[in-house]
């Protein structure tokens, strides 16, 4: 089954209106691959300025969302709130919201099956940090937080899985392809087995971790890997050469 390449890129807490302003215009302006799906994560305070800004074909992600429509939950943001103002995805359980702010496998599900009850796509971060991967338990930490993604997701067609290796976000360190392919490829057979084959095809299973124009290619010509989702190079023109990873 054929599935669109994907590429998200993550600005996290980076920017101000002028850089964004002028990456914005870089991106609105450079040849992206039409086959290519791209979405720009924008810290929340800039979500209307990016969606306002971007070309209609780029979508727009907030970074994070809550798990109701509205309360008393002071610095938070809910899926109704997102989509006023014009935008239709979400990050949610990036690394750094578990590991700098604490939030568990058990919140983040729940987040999940909110903003998905609410119409907007979610791009899911799962990932180990290094100890785990040196005691050789990385297949049973990420099925242990897929799961709690997919007993959240009644809907599959508006979900993209990102692995994101923790110890490869923002260290230069990247997984090699076959390190990544073989994640992928062990992340399909999960959901196979416990969510059905039809979803484990057509589902998209993108790469992040200290992706770059130079790495792009080589980890984009891997079977299981369906795009990116891009840190520190969303900020710079190289973010069009791994949009365009696949041309």
């Amino acid at each position: 089954m054929s599935r669109k390449f994907f590429v998200g890129g993550n600005w996290k807490m980076n920017g101000d209106k002028a850089s964004l302003g002028e990456l914005i215009k870089t991106l609105n302006s450079a040849k992206l691959d039409p086959n290519t799906e791209v979405v720009c994560g924008a810290p929340s305070i800039y979500l209307e300025f990016a969606r306002a800004k971007l070309d209609p074909k780029i979508g727009v992600a907030a970074q994070n969302c809550y798990k109701v429509k509205g309360g008393a939950f002071t610095g938070e943001i809910s899926p109704a709130m997102i989509k006023d103002v014009g935008v239709h995805w979400v990050i949610l359980g990036h690394s750094e919201r578990r590991w700098v702010f604490g939030e568990t496998d058990e919140l983040i599900g729940q987040k999940c099956a909110h903003a998905l009850e609410n119409g907007l796509g979610v791009i899911a971060c799962i990932g180990e940090k290094l100890d785990e991967r040196e005691a050789g338990i990385t297949e049973k930490v990420i099925n242990a937080q897929t799961k709690h993604f997919a007993d959240n997701i009644k809907d599959w067609s508006k979900v993209v899985l990102a692995y994101e290796p923790v110890w490869a976000i923002g260290t230069g360190k990247t997984a090699s392809p076959a390190q990544a392919q073989d994640v992928h490829d062990k992340l399909r057979q999960w959901v196979k087995a416990h969510v059905s084959e039809a979803v484990a095809n057509s589902v998209r299973i993108i790469y992040g971790g200290s992706v770059t124009g130079g790495t792009c290619k080589e980890l984009g010509g891997m079977k299981d890997v369906d795009g990116f989702l891009v840190g520190g190079a969303a900020l710079k023109p190289e973010f069009v050469d791994i949009i365009n990873a696949k041309q």
